[in-house]
């Protein structure tokens, strides 16, 4: 395990690096946003910002400089548009929004008082077994405010998760954390994986139930840490897309997600200096340089260049 675990941390540190390449090559058009990538990046490395403040203030800077400048904060490109053209589609853009999909306040309000129900009624009774401070309390609480800052995937929450579960909480180690971040791109959907390896570490290594039912800890917090992830996702999905069809074309709406889309590349780029600064110096600089790991790199990053400059 240790070998593989080995060649694995390499790869992903050049998955992460071209998932920055991919993402910035669609957003980053001017040298605005490129301006906001640089200072979300410099942020959160150097000056250890947190996240939910980087998104904040991207989504500030778009809302006041979306009306005043809404070509800076547009991501389309017509020429590129009508280049990779396959012909009609059969929902398009101007395909008239269904009737299923239109805003209805009534059923806006039934969608949130009822996920907010299945959220209330199981963090409370989680708190009322071990009380606010308990692990399984705050790792619900910590794991409901990353849901709320999946803006731009996985890669985008993860340096949050670190922050939280391993410099401010301590429910594992940074190399365990590696580790989990490798395990996790070698599925598919890695958020599912990661959120779900951080719980069961951190309920493992709590002995919640005691010494002996380390792996019932484990599994009990795994599921809380998965079920708080995810819950907020399901219900901004049932929320939120009848108001995407209603503002989707709205420079007020469209311009705080682009800033905050450009601030998520510089902090995808902070996770690929993270991966790489521990596997490439896994003592740290006066500890000794891995160049086979460097090599491992290298050829994985090879295909995503080529795909890309293809």
């Amino acid at each position: 395990m240790a070998g593989i675990l080995y060649g694995i941390k390499p790869a992903v540190t050049a998955i992460v690096l071209f998932a920055a390449y991919r993402i910035g090559s669609r957003v980053l058009k001017n040298a605005l946003l490129w301006g906001i990538a640089a200072a979300a990046f410099a942020a959160i490395f150097a000056l250890d910002v947190p996240f939910p403040l980087i998104v904040l203030s991207a989504a500030v800077v778009g809302w006041l400089g979306g009306p005043l400048a809404p070509a800076k904060f547009s991501t389309v490109s017509g020429h590129g548009a009508a280049r990779h053209s396959c012909g009609p589609a059969r929902i398009d853009d101007d395909t008239p929004t269904p009737e299923h999909a239109r805003l209805r306040w009534p059923r806006l309000v039934r969608v949130a008082l009822v996920g907010l129900a299945l959220w209330v009624v199981v963090l409370g009774a989680i708190a009322a077994q071990e009380s606010w401070h308990g692990t399984l309390t705050q790792m619900a609480w910590f794991f409901t405010k990353a849901a709320l800052l999946t803006f731009g995937g996985t890669y985008a929450v993860l340096p949050y998760v670190f922050q939280g579960a391993v410099e401010y909480h301590g429910w594992l180690t940074a190399a365990q954390m590696i580790d989990g971040l490798a395990l996790g791109e070698t599925t598919p959907g890695p958020l599912i994986m990661v959120v779900a390896f951080v719980g069961f570490v951190g309920g493992w290594s709590a002995e919640l139930f005691g010494p002996d039912r380390q792996f019932l800890a484990g599994a009990v917090a795994a599921t809380v840490v998965t079920y708080f992830t995810f819950l907020p996702s399901f219900i901004f999905i049932l929320l939120g897309g009848p108001i995407v069809e209603t503002t989707h074309r709205q420079p007020r709406v469209t311009a705080p997600l682009t800033a905050i889309t450009a601030a998520v590349v510089g902090v995808i780029v902070n996770l690929a200096v993270f991966f790489a600064y521990h596997v490439l110096w896994p003592a740290g600089f006066k500890g000794g340089f891995e160049w086979p790991l460097l090599a491992i790199g290298l050829a994985a990053g090879a295909p995503c260049c080529a795909s890309a400059l293809g």
